[in-house]
């Protein structure tokens, strides 16, 4: 229950950040998150503390934020999501 709430926290923190960017590249995503990093065409971010992992994609030309997953850093090992992240 402790862990959700940190990760409730933390999702929270991020999405009010994202939805007030205005970022036109992954060089300004990571202005405000240093660790986000390109997969396919997603970009992946870290929350509360590394725990979990926000999957997302961004049409930057659009300003539109896709939110695809939210893992645990265990299931975000698993790998199988990548494939979304081709096209």
């Amino acid at each position: 229950m402790e862990q959700q709430k940190a990760a409730a926290k933390s999702l929270d923190d991020w999405y009010r950040i994202a939805k007030k960017a205005r970022w036109r590249n992954l060089a300004e995503v990571r202005t405000v998150y240093p660790h986000a990093d390109l997969v396919g065409k997603c970009i992946v971010f870290n929350i509360a503390g590394n725990k979990y992992r926000l999957i997302a994609k961004i049409a930057f030309h659009r300003q539109v934020l896709y939110i695809k997953h939210i893992f645990t850093h265990k299931q975000y090992d698993q790998g199988g999501w990548k494939d979304g992240c081709r096209s």
